[in-house]
């Protein structure tokens, strides 16, 4: 298969390509390579990439719609992968445009090079930050998420509305998937267990907010990917509802652990696993956090009969290691 996936040089999409092309499938990546975090860790996972054979990359901005259009019109793409987006909940407070250009206009150009070019399969990253202050838990794809409590929440859900009215117009199957605060090895430098290993190692405090009082379904990339090939060979279908109106072929699922953590529970891990201390600093929560996220992933288990299964004192044992070898600390 001839497959196109978007962000292609970040955490996820590195992960999701190597395994694609252990798999045998031919993989073209494209990546706008933004300086959101260190470009550098962005470059050593691509020249990774470059040294598998059946695998292309482009530099090229979603945002581009002239580029778009001609990468799809240069190869005949069975399934689109895209992972790409403006990342991060705080930084959409200091910074909305660029969620605007990456999440909204860079969504709609892919969505019109899907419908003109025949795709059989769009699986796009939505996030768990769509249930927003959700008090109801587990978190339910039945569940209402019309209060982000962030842009790029509100990008996030804004996303799983347009490729549903995609669908429905022009029958593209389209699939959403809500990540749950994805870990491991390679990961992004803004994330909590990230700046927590850098700042323990470096013996400086770490920022502990909401005093600590914080759950989150904290997913291993593994699992992430495993869950996204899967998804990938299941098409949803169209189907008639009780009262005779179509439903389009879309689907969302969520993609999580099923077994929340307590934020003090996930910095003793890393504790453990340095052999060291940290020094906490307790602070209040952050605008456009949540206190809590946790995943119902009953209809993941049914339709692709996959579970993640990686646990945390396993995870952040293969982040730790990774990142001492990558940064050479001894």
């Amino acid at each position: 298969m001839n497959i196109l996936v978007t962000g292609a040089a970040g955490f996820i999409g590195f992960y999701l390509t190597q395994e694609l092309l252990s798999r045998g499938e031919s993989v073209i990546g494209i990546d706008n390579l933004n300086d959101y975090y260190d470009t550098s860790l962005k470059t050593a996972r691509l020249q990774k990439l470059a040294a598998q054979k059946n695998f292309t990359f482009h530099k090229l901005d979603l945002a581009n719609r002239k580029n778009l259009e001609q990468l799809f019109k240069n190869n005949q793409f069975d399934f689109v992968i895209h992972l790409a987006a403006q990342a991060g909940v705080r930084y959409s407070i200091e910074n909305p445009h660029a969620y605007v250009d990456s999440n909204l206009v860079g969504f709609v150009n892919l969505l019109e090079c899907c419908r003109h070019n025949s795709i059989k399969h769009l699986v796009f990253a939505s996030s768990s930050s769509v249930y927003g202050a959700n008090k109801k838990i587990p978190f339910s794809t039945s569940d209402n998420v019309d209060n982000p409590v962030s842009l790029y929440a509100a990008t996030k859900k804004a996303n799983e509305l347009m490729a549903h009215t995609y669908s429905h117009l022009y029958h593209i199957p389209c699939t959403g998937l809500r990540f749950f605060t994805v870990y491991g090895p390679w990961g992004r430098p803004d994330m909590a267990y990230f700046l927590f290993t850098k700042a323990i190692l470096e013996g400086k405090p770490i920022k502990v907010f909401n005093y600590g009082r914080m759950q989150r379904d904290f997913t291993y990339i593994d699992d992430i990917v495993e869950g996204i090939i899967r998804v990938m060979n299941h098409l949803p279908q169209s189907s008639t509802a009780e009262d005779g109106s179509k439903i389009p072929p879309y689907k969302i699922y969520n993609i999580g652990n099923n077994q929340p953590v307590e934020l003090t529970r996930f910095i003793e891990v890393i504790e453990n696993c340095l052999g060291m201390e940290a020094e906490k600093n307790f602070l209040p929560i952050q605008p456009g956090d949540v206190p809590t996220t946790y995943a119902d992933i009953d209809d993941l288990i049914q339709d692709v009969g996959f579970k993640p299964t990686t646990s945390i004192e396993e995870g952040i044992e293969r982040f730790v290691s990774w990142y001492k070898d990558y940064y050479k600390i001894v």
